[in-house]
């Protein structure tokens, strides 16, 4: 089977921004934008020291990130602060997501480098991605496309309901 191939020439500016280092992290820049717009930007919670932002390109629905503002990529120089509220934050969000998504399970993790799948690998951040049974189906094998059964902004309504941090 041959890949599809989708041509997307305005993303150009951006692939030369990101190779000279010049691109915004979205860690950084999210939480400093207007609250009154949170939920146009996923900004589900924000703490003291870290904040829960929806996945814009989530792997299933309802999945979720916790980020401090603060920006490093190193997991050991996060500090006690930091550790804990993300650990409340990331246990607030869970059984928040259990009520609204009723999923079979989570996984619960940090990709640190871009070997071990870090996407964003400058700024660390803990991924939530509830799991069920069978949500691995034949297109992402087959169809290389993914099916994500509800929206971002009706996942955010109902999680943002449910959320006790």
């Amino acid at each position: 089977m041959m890949m599809e191939r989708i041509y997307a020439p305005w993303r150009i500016k951006y692939v030369r921004k990101a190779k000279e280092g010049d691109v915004d992290c979205v860690f950084c820049s999210l939480p400093t934008r207007d609250e009154h717009r949170d939920r146009e930007n996923l900004i589900l919670y924000r703490g003291e020291k870290c904040f829960l932002v929806l996945n814009k390109y989530p792997y299933n629905p309802g999945h979720a990130l916790v980020a401090p503002y603060r920006h490093t990529s190193d997991y050991t120089s996060r500090t006690e602060e930091e550790v804990l509220e993300s650990q409340r934050i990331l246990s607030g969000y869970i059984k928040a997501a259990e009520k609204v998504f009723e999923p079979d399970g989570f996984n619960v993790g940090t990709n640190l480098g871009r070997v071990a799948g870090a996407g964003i690998e400058t700024h660390i951040h803990q991924h939530i991605v509830p799991r069920w049974e069978g949500d691995s189906n034949f297109m992402p094998v087959i169809g290389e496309t993914r099916v994500i059964s509800q929206d971002l902004k009706s996942s955010y309504d109902e999680i943002k309901k449910e959320l006790e941090i």
